[in-house]
Order: structure tokens, then sequence, then C-alpha cells
């Protein structure tokens, strides 16, 4: 079967403008809420999630990771690229993710502090694409994150001069060990080349699959004064 006879249909559900939340941010935890079967609809609905996915690793599946996004960012000269980073935290703000300053993506957003973000839930049947504004946490946020940590995950921030080219995965681990003998203890701060982000959006955009390819899309735009338009947009 070639690439181009691979198909989905799409058939769970329907999105309407009167059951959008007036805020993009909440319409997003609204999804991710569902996502994650945490409804208040409650226990029950809970139980069969939990059931589902129980029988998803008996039967060998891999559990979707709902918190990986893709990022997108831009180079001075508007040169793109993008990769699947996690996404932290989701408050009134915005959207947070962590990682490496000195990191290509790191020095972009730098250079060039706007970015996109899209998640993709297929279990769902739904995507969420974000642009906006992207500038870092304050210091005592990311400490507070990188606190939180697993140890090896704290050192590995050390370790890695992320996106620089390195000789072999030798060296890369021997990096790592020196790092730990640094730091024997459970102490290991954070370094001052890596911390968070947070991109504050302003376009949102909703997309709900849908039966031969009519699928429901609203777009969210940040107006003047903090309001919010909302669009359908065709598919």
């Amino acid at each position: 079967m070639s690439i181009a006879d691979l198909r989905r249909e799409y058939n769970l559900t329907g999105l309407r403008r009167k059951d959008l939340e007036a805020d993009p941010i909440r319409q997003f935890q609204r999804w991710f809420d569902q996502v994650q079967g945490a409804r208040a609809s409650g226990q029950m609905r809970k139980f069969f999630v939990r059931l589902y996915k129980r029988l998803l690793l008996m039967g060998g599946a891999e559990l979707l990771d709902i918190t990986a996004m893709t990022l997108a960012t831009a180079d001075k000269a508007g040169r793109p690229s993008a990769r699947v980073v996690l996404l932290k935290g989701v408050d009134e703000r915005g959207f947070v993710f962590y990682t490496n300053y000195e990191s290509r993506k790191g020095l972009e957003l730098a250079d060039n502090p706007k970015a996109a973000l899209a998640f993709y839930w297929p279990d769902q049947e739904r995507e969420v694409c974000i642009a906006g504004d992207v500038s870092k946490l304050p210091s005592a946020e990311s400490d507070a994150y990188f606190k939180s940590r697993p140890r090896g995950s704290r050192i590995g921030a050390w370790a890695s001069h992320q996106s620089a080219a390195i000789c072999d995965r030798a060296a890369l681990e021997e990096k790592w060990r020196q790092i730990e003998a640094r730091y024997p203890g459970e102490d290991v701060p954070r370094p001052p080349f890596w911390g968070g982000f947070l991109l504050r959006p302003t376009r949102m955009e909703f997309w709900q699959g849908r039966a031969n390819r009519l699928h429901d899309r609203f777009c969210y735009t940040r107006e003047a004064g903090q309001v919010w338009t909302i669009e359908r947009l065709s598919p």
C-alpha cells in the first residue's frame, strides 16, 4: 500500500460554537482534561478510562503522551525548525516548557521570541494549534521546577550541551559521570543555561475531525484589551 492510500475516517464527535469557552486557555484545559479522562462526569468514566489503558498495555500498545507538543521556532532569517517538547504547565498566562537556553530552539527564541505549538490527540480526533510571544520564566519558577525533576535528569541537564555536536555516546556518558561526582548528594542546582519559557498566545485554533473531511475548526484571535474573537474556519 502506498503512503497516499493510507487514510483515516473521523467520526467521533463534532464541535459547535455554543459549546466553546469564551477564553481559549480554558477551552484548552477542558479538552486536556477530557483527553486524560478527568472530566467532572466523574469516577465511572475514570474507571473505564483506566480499564481501557490497561487493555492497551496488555495488548502491547503504547499510551499516548498527551503533553507532547510540536514547538516551531525560526531564526533571524526566518528559517523554521520544529521539534517535540513536553508541556509542563498551562495557566491564565499561557503555556510553559523547559529547555537548554543554549540549544537551537533556545537561541532562536532569543533572536526571534515568537513561536507556535501544535497538539494532536488522535484518540479524541482533535488538534490544537497555538501561536504567540515567548519569554523566559522568572528564575524562581525555573528553580522550583528543576528541583522537582529526578536527580538523573538534573545531572543530565548539566551534562548535555544540547544541540552541540559530540564525538560519541561515551563522551556524553563520561560527562554525566563527572557531574554526578561533582554533586554527590540530592542537591543538584539548576544550570544557569537551563530554564523555562512561557508562550503567551495571540492565536489559538481548535480542530475536531469530522466525516468526509468536513472538519470543525474554530480560531480565537486576541484583540486589543485582551478580548478574544472567535471565528469558524473552513476545513
